[in-house]
């Protein structure tokens, strides 16, 4: 059975978690998702009892609020949600915008998510000032309240009662991290951080990014990093750098939904980087492929 996703972020490991799973240790002691989104990594872990208990973080404080409704306020978020949903009309192209007026007014968690399901491909997109900018896909309402409520009420049965939820900079989110943890983090990519293509509400330049390995290492912090790659023959930014120790795994994760957005075909392929002293993954049956980083 598919596992409960009331989330559709464009972008969030969803699909991928099976293969990312497989380099996941048991016997966790706190899985740390600083950089939470949908949370698709942490219900994977969940799902399958990787750990004792679960950090989702993130830097919107919209998308925690919302994360700890669905998990500790299921059958209200989805009342809320479903009141929301049945509130568009065929025809009526404003509702969602002013669904999205009202969201960018007083950030309701649950607006965020009818604006998720509603958007074009799920594809969240905020300007510099922080305000979410995606238009509706004219052609779906979203997902259903049926549908919602099930995700949501599935989601919550795997994390009620062991997951905390912490809004802020990804290393304070981790700060208490210890040798049992594990941190796995998808931070915005290179390509979506610097220039003109800013995708999120908050950005990380790279340099910060090392830094902050670099001190996760050095508190002997295991963790799991998905971040750049290429689609098509564009890349999103070089490899991390050789100095931090890490094995770097390719990882197909199928077609480009932002090129398809363009009218383009173009396959995706993540990097995903291991810390020192998790499994070496150079034998595996195939699912990803093994590169030196460069320095």
């Amino acid at each position: 059975m598919p596992l409960p996703h009331p989330i559709p972020y464009q972008g969030s490991k969803r699909k991928l978690a099976p293969v990312i799973g497989r380099y996941l240790p048991r016997g966790i002691g706190t899985f740390y998702e600083p950089f939470c989104g949908s949370a698709a990594m942490t219900i994977h872990a969940a799902h399958h009892g990787l750990a004792e208990r679960y950090v989702l973080g993130d830097s919107l404080a919209p998308m925690i609020c919302l994360l700890r409704a669905i998990v500790e306020r299921p059958e209200r978020t989805a009342a809320h949600y479903q009141a929301v949903w049945e509130g568009q009309r065929e025809g009526d192209p404003g509702y969602f915008n002013r669904v999205r007026d009202r969201f960018n007014s007083d950030g309701e968690p649950v607006d965020l998510l009818y604006l998720i399901c509603r958007c074009v491909k799920n594809a969240v997109r905020f300007n510099g000032a922080g305000r979410f900018t995606q238009s509706a896909d004219r052609r779906r309402l979203g997902m259903r309240p049926d549908r919602m409520r099930a995700a949501i009420t599935g989601v919550s049965a795997l994390l009620a009662g062991r997951t905390e939820f912490r809004t802020g900079d990804w290393l304070d989110t981790t700060a208490d991290a210890g040798p049992s943890s594990l941190v796995y983090m998808d931070p915005p990519y290179l390509g979506t951080s610097v220039g003109r293509d800013k995708r999120y509400h908050q950005q990380l330049r790279q340099e910060a990014l090392i830094a902050g390995l670099a001190s996760l290492n050095a508190r002997g912090i295991r963790f799991l990093l998905s971040y750049d790659g290429m689609t098509g023959d564009k890349e999103y930014g070089p490899p991390l750098p050789d100095h931090l120790g890490l094995a770097r795994l390719l990882l197909k994760a199928g077609p480009s939904s932002q090129a398809t957005l363009s009218g383009r075909r173009a396959e995706t392929v993540e990097s995903l980087y291991l810390s020192t002293g998790l499994i070496d993954p150079v034998n595996d049956a195939g699912a990803a492929r093994r590169v030196r980083a460069r320095s």
